[in-house]
């Protein structure tokens, strides 16, 4: 039994070791943002993307609060603090149909708990898609995922 524990041991420590940034070549991750809302998953069908692609190389273990910082580095309209950046992951699921799964929201200026949250957490796939729903800070926070249709 004590050679079992110590093997569950080191395969968590293995985890969470972080990317060799200098020796691992980036992956391309292709974000597609959104002021109030998410794209629709139908967006994505048969080989389409939205027009408003924004490009970053990044690794697996880069976290939803390094992702927020990139992408206010390039859009000014979300640095203002109290700007919610609520993250989805699209991945294909049948041939070319698409499905959208929340993993996690970053507000700027303000600690949470998905800051830390990496891709590689979030069970992300190199050639998935990163869907951001950006909410200034006059409007509602995007809290427990999608309105109502109600």
């Amino acid at each position: 039994m004590a050679g079992l524990e110590s093997m569950i041991v080191e395969d968590k420590q293995q985890s969470q070791k972080s990317v060799d940034r200098e020796k691992t070549c980036p992956l391309l991750l292709r974000v597609f943002c959104s002021t109030g809302r998410h794209h629709s998953s139908n967006e994505y069908n048969h080989g389409s993307v939205p027009s408003n692609e924004l490009q970053i190389y990044t690794w697996m273990d880069a976290t939803l609060r390094e992702l927020t910082t990139l992408v206010r580095d390039v859009n000014p309209e979300t640095r203002r603090k109290g700007t919610y950046f609520d993250f989805a992951i699209v991945y294909p699921d049948r041939g070319s149909v698409y499905r959208m799964r929340e993993i996690g929201v970053t507000c700027s200026g303000q600690k949470g708990a998905d800051d830390t949250k990496t891709l590689a957490h979030a069970k992300f796939t190199i050639g998935d898609y990163l869907d951001i729903n950006i909410t200034p800070p006059n409007r509602l926070p995007p809290r427990g995922g999608r309105p109502r249709p109600y």
